[in-house]
């Protein structure tokens, strides 16, 4: 169940791409954003020949959207678990039209539990769309029926596993760059002639030398056929380290400092694969700081428009930048070598591997440059993480902790940065419920504020004092106490006081300065008048619902001149600038 595939070149600009769909109706050819074609042979399904034709043609029109053989390969073995399945049924199929509802719904059924199911659903019948047949019907509506979210599976790292996974990652990282530079700094030494000739440094040198050219240290031929590296006292050993090493990065160490950048940059493992070199920004007379302008692949973007540019800079040793400073200097050797084995390659995640790929079979990578590989793939990552006792692949989770840490968009939208990586991540959930707290104190703290916080009577209380809007009960304790003592609230706040008192005989009063405010609305910009007047508005309209429409619009009737006269003071005070 294996697509075939076979390597071709990007057809040159203005020749027509071949039809994705063979004559016999049964290959589909998929042809990956490198150009590289991979067959799909649909005889090889289960299925009847008419319903391998039509998912074939039913592939072969959703591939026109595929710019990897990753995806090609993720619907492929969909299409074969649904072919497995129509197999299996009692009466077997001869072709998509016969499916029936019912079918659809056990295929449902079978699938909906879980994750990986969930996606197995949403591509088939991302497939099935495709056919006419199926746009309409009992079937159709089936096909439509809601599938739900997958649960995330991941989540970002708490702290003090972060932590960990860097710290392993700079120590790795961090050693093979302080040796590829103590050696590098040798090889120099020895190419401008300061070693004094046949000295143990001079003999060092001179290997280097050939290091550097062939990607190897010299080697010994023994009749057994086995290659062994020869000066191996003089070099100290026989291990990566002590030989090619000394100039080249291992595998393992570019997978750590894949690590580094994602947790740095937030970015996709995925980017390492084709990440060209970056280059460096021109600056206006800056001699202290270097300003790299990186190329980041956006692999699920189309129309040409598949890299974005970041600006990043190296101003010091905590920069952001100096970590690019770095991966420039623990690459040069083996870029050096890259492009002189293979003109035009210009990739900056190089490392040398340790035998020679047998086959290369995943076209959506740069394939190999013997003895060189590039990017990091995901068996990288895992193999990196169980040689250091992490657990899984690091790439997934630290790209999650750092767009989630960060709280903004990182190479995807908004509306991805939100459904994504922040809602469903577990941490995020974990460390927003005091954030929710706090903001529904917040909130009912707010919602209080706008409420008339005293209490309503039936008739006044005579030890209570007359205020201009309400009577109050004790002006000792009030809430905004005068320097000289008493109370120092401005009258209108009063209303917010929970010592004021409202009986009947303020209600016109009251009513009356209501209706003034309101007349403000259209005398003030929103802006003024919302900064000076709505939160006295709303403790009003509170106050009127307490105290009812009808009493509230009846009281209009009782404003006296006197209570006309105090309203203007207190707009007329509350205008003055």
């Amino acid at each position: 169940m294996s697509g075939r595939g076979r390597k071709a070149v990007l057809p040159p600009a203005g020749h027509r791409a071949e039809p994705p769909l063979a004559p016999d109706g049964l290959v589909v050819t998929v042809t990956n954003k490198a150009g590289f074609k991979k067959e799909f042979d649909f005889a090889e399904l289960p299925v009847a020949g008419p319903m391998q034709r039509s998912l074939a043609k039913a592939f072969a029109a959703q591939s026109r959207g595929w710019t990897s053989h990753k995806s090609a390969g993720t619907y492929w073995i969909k299409v074969g678990l649904f072919a497995g399945f129509l197999s299996g049924l009692d009466s077997p199929l001869d072709d998509l039209d016969g499916l029936t509802a019912a079918t659809m719904q056990t295929w449902r059924d079978n699938h909906i539990s879980t994750n990986t199911g969930k996606s197995t659903l949403s591509l088939v019948r991302t497939l099935l769309q495709q056919d006419p047949r199926l746009a309409a019907g009992p079937v159709a509506e089936e096909l439509a029926r809601r599938i739900p979210q997958a649960t995330p599976s991941s989540e970002s790292y708490e702290e003090a596993e972060r932590e960990r996974v860097m710290l392993t990652a700079q120590r790795q990282f961090r050693a093979a760059w302080l040796r590829i530079g103590e050696n590098t700094r040798l090889l120099n030494r020895w190419l401008s002639g300061d070693i004094a000739e046949s000295s143990r440094e001079w003999k060092l040198g001179e290997i280097l030398d050939h290091t550097a050219r062939t990607g190897d240290v010299p080697r010994t031929l023994y009749p057994s056929g086995q290659r062994e590296a020869a000066n191996r006292r003089l070099l100290g050993g026989r291990g990566p380290q002590k030989t090619w090493g000394r100039l080249f990065l291992t595998r393992s160490e570019l997978t750590a400092l894949a690590v580094l950048l994602t947790d740095r940059f937030g970015w996709n493992l995925s980017l390492y694969d084709r990440m060209p070199v970056p280059t460096t920004a021109p600056s206006a007379g800056e001699t202290t700081s270097v300003t790299y302008q990186v190329q980041v692949e956006k692999r699920r973007a189309g129309s040409g428009l598949w890299f974005s540019t970041e600006n990043i800079t190296d101003s010091g040793a905590d920069s952001p930048g100096r970590l690019i400073t770095q991966a420039l200097e623990a690459t040069a050797h083996a870029r050096a070598l890259a492009s002189s084995l293979a003109p035009g390659a210009d990739l900056l995640m190089v490392a040398r591997s340790y035998r020679p790929e047998q086959e290369h079979l995943d076209l959506d990578r740069p394939a190999p440059v013997d003895p060189l590989v590039f990017g990091v793939s995901d068996n990288m990552g895992q193999v990196w993480a169980r040689s250091h006792g992490l657990g899984g692949s690091p790439f997934r989770r630290s790209r999650r902790t750092t767009v989630t840490d960060e709280g903004r968009p990182l190479q995807h939208t908004q509306g991805t940065h939100e459904s994504t990586y922040v809602l469903p991540d577990r941490r995020v959930q974990r460390a927003s419920r005091g954030v929710f707290e706090d903001g529904a104190h917040e909130a009912h703290a707010q919602a209080l504020a706008v409420v008339f916080g005293g209490k309503i009577t039936d008739e006044p209380d005579p030890e209570h004092q007359e205020t201009a809007t309400v009577d109050c009960e004790d002006e000792e304790s009030s809430p905004w106490p005068a320097t000289e003592g008493g109370c120092g609230a401005d009258f209108l706040l009063c209303l917010a006081c929970p010592n004021a008192h409202v009986h009947p005989g303020h209600h016109p009063r009251l009513a009356h300065l209501h209706q003034q405010i309101l007349s403000l609305r259209s005398a003030l910009g929103d802006r003024s008048f919302h900064e000076r007047w709505s939160v006295h508005l709303l403790r009003l309209q509170d106050l009127r619902d307490k105290v009812g429409p009808a009493a509230w619009t009846a009281a209009l009737a009782r404003v006296s001149d006197t209570d006309r006269t105090v309203v203007q003071l207190l707009v007329k005070k509350d205008l003055a600038p």
